[in-house]
Order: C-alpha cells, then sequence, then structure tokens
C-alpha cells in the first residue's frame, strides 16, 4: 500500500480588519508561489473584510470576539485552545490588533510571525507613519518579525525601505509601505514553510545562518 503524501504546511491567520496582507497570503499560496495551505483564519472581531476574503477563498473562517471575555487572559486561553485544535505549523498576524499575553506568546515562539509598519526597532506600537513624518525620516518602510513577549521586539526577519517624500501624508505614505508589505509577508511565509526561515534561541536562521540584526533587507527607491 502506498503511504500518503506528507501533507503540506498549514498556516493559521490571525485579523482584526479588512486582511489585505491575508489577501496577499491567499494570493501566494493559490499561486502555488508558497507551498502551504492556510486551514483557517480567526477573527478578533465580527463582521470583518478579511473574513470574508477566507470565505471566498474556501477557507474555514472563525470568529472569538475579544468583548465577550472579560480579561486579556481570559481570551489568549481560548484563543490557544481555538488554534491548538487546527495544529498549525506557522500562526501568521495579519492585522491582528491585539496585545497578546506572555503565555501566549511562549506557546507560539520560533511560529508566530507578525507584520509591523515601520523599520523596527523605530517606532514600535501605533501611528508609525505620522511619528516617521514628523520625525522628518527620509525612510520608513515595515517589518517581518518572529513574535516574543516584547511587543514588536522579537528577531527581525525581512524589511522593505520606501523613502519618506517632501509631500508625504500619513495617508500616502502607509499606502506605499502597505505595496511593500504585500511583497515582504509572502515571502517570509514562503520561507518559513520551504524550512528556510527558522528560530533557534532568540534568533532568526536563514539556511541554518544568523540574520543580521536588521533581517533582510529589500529597497524600494532602488526601484524608484
Amino acid at each position: 500500500m502506498q503511504a500518503a503524501a506528507p501533507e503540506k504546511p498549514q498556516i493559521l491567520v490571525l485579523i482584526s480588519g479588512g486582511g489585505t496582507n491575508l489577501q496577499a497570503i491567499i494570493d501566494a499560496v493559490k499561486a502555488e508561489q508558497i507551498d502551504a495551505e492556510i486551514c483557517a483564519v480567526v477573527s478578533n472581531r465580527p463582521d470583518v473584510k478579511g473574513l470574508q476574503r477566507a470565505k471566498d477563498a474556501g477557507i474555514e473562517a472563525v470568529t472569538l470576539d475579544h468583548t465577550d471575555y472579560t480579561s486579556r487572559e481570559a481570551f489568549d486561553a481560548e484563543l490557544i485552545h481555538l488554534i491548538d485544535g487546527f495544529q498549525p505549523d506557522l500562526v501568521v498576524l495579519a492585522g491582528f490588533m491585539r496585545i497578546l499575553t506572555a503565555d501566549f506568546t511562549r506557546r507560539y515562539e520560533g511560529k508566530m510571525l507578525n507584520i509591523h509598519p515601520s523599520l523596527l526597532p523605530k517606532y514600535r506600537g501605533l501611528k508609525t507613519h505620522l511619528r516617521a513624518i514628523q520625525a522628518g525620516d527620509k525612510e520608513h518602510g515595515v517589518t517581518v518579525h518572529f513574535v516574543t513577549e516584547e511587543l514588536d521586539g522579537g528577531p527581525l526577519v525581512i524589511q522593505a525601505i520606501v523613502p519618506v517624500l517632501n509631500d508625504d501624508n500619513p495617508i500616502s505614505l502607509a499606502e506605499r509601505v502597505q505595496q511593500q508589505e504585500h511583497i515582504i509577508y509572502p515571502l517570509a511565509v514562503k520561507w518559513f514553510c520551504e524550512g528556510r526561515l527558522t528560530y533557534n534561541n532568540g534568533q532568526a536562521l536563514m539556511d541554518g545562518q544568523p540574520l543580521p540584526s536588521s533581517g533582510c533587507q529589500l529597497d524600494s527607491r532602488e526601484n524608484a
């Protein structure tokens, strides 16, 4: 009797909103650029567009409303139970607007990625585009990193750099940054699913070699 073919890596995506990065990953999986399957999409907010994106792609879409829980710890405990039921190889945070508890981040350490709209370690937290403009920065961008207990502080995987133009406002800058998000996030997921991107003892590795502290870097200014 012929043995069953190995199962493809399973990806679970956490969202809170429109899910444009989710869509970029869905498209990359559909195009076979990522050799994996998205086993579920989970949102902490009901009726967001990202859930419809999942349904349109034939992916199980689940709502776990954080307002139904009396504490962050109670919500995260139920979210862990939900995620573990799908047994994903990788958890992808794609606009998941929750500060995660230490118990949650420790459980998925080394197999959970996040994307953050700044060139970390600059501008952790919110309003990153406005902060970059107000600081007079000449460059801004986006970072994919492994998730650890430190907010936006896990080891960096890949960054994309975009110029800050003289007439930029937070909206125009965000639009250009988002274009790069849709390039580098599927790429990082692809690397992980291929086994090229790994995590060991608090460090991101590519092909078994430690990545630099800034991760891999793509500079969109070279194509401007």
